[in-house]
């Protein structure tokens, strides 16, 4: 049995972080945005697929007309939900090579019928602001402003595709607040839960 761990976040609440501290402590991959697109470059596909945080437009027309693999290949052209689908293709390729921690493009959903560990972290506004704050060298304002606007867009992707709830306990095995423990204790508390459930080696 591979592990697969996949971590939902909320933005500033350091999930990734949390997710690179994991796969560091079990010596197994991690993957986030910049490394999936790598894996989607060795596939053949643009990187410039990836290169955007998990978002779509609310009333994007492209995505009511049907497109394909080919299509894309001949006019350099892809809309939303095929995307979506070429970058399913490319997480279940890594979860088939072997252990994975995977953060955020909806792998939980993806992967669903494996066996997983899916967590979702999040953690106070105010911590979230403060941290965005001193590691994003922003206002109190910007940072609030930040916040909302990549919430709402991890929120709208994950919905969307998903046809779940982001964020809500129902859709993971363990929801996490990371303010309480710090990145690396976070870490430990997931490792700890993931393997007392069965779902690390």
């Amino acid at each position: 049995m591979n592990t697969l761990i996949n971590i939902g976040r909320s933005f500033g609440s350091g999930g990734g972080s949390i997710g690179q501290a994991i796969g560091k402590k079990l010596g197994i991959p991690f993957y986030d945005n910049e490394l999936i697109s790598k894996v989607a470059e060795e596939n053949g596909y643009s990187r410039n697929l990836f290169a955007g945080e998990e978002k779509r437009s609310l009333f994007s027309m492209s995505s009511f007309f049907a497109s394909s693999r080919l299509s894309y290949m001949d006019s350099g052209y892809v809309n939303d939900d095929v995307m979506f689908n070429i970058q399913s293709e490319v997480i279940r390729g890594i979860a088939e090579k072997g252990d994975a921690v995977i953060i955020g493009r909806c792998a939980d959903y993806i992967l669903r019928e494996k066996k997983c560990l899916n967590v979702f972290i999040g953690a106070p506004e105010e911590y979230r602001i403060q941290r965005l704050m001193k590691e994003e060298n922003l206002t109190e304002d910007e940072a609030e402003k930040l916040m909302r606007k990549k919430d709402r867009t991890r929120e709208t992707y994950y919905n969307y595709y998903t046809f779940g709830a982001w964020g809500h306990a129902s859709n993971y095995h363990l929801c996490v607040d990371s303010s309480v423990l710090g990145i690396d204790g976070t870490a430990d508390y997931i490792i700890d839960f993931g393997r007392r459930a069965g779902l690390i080696k």
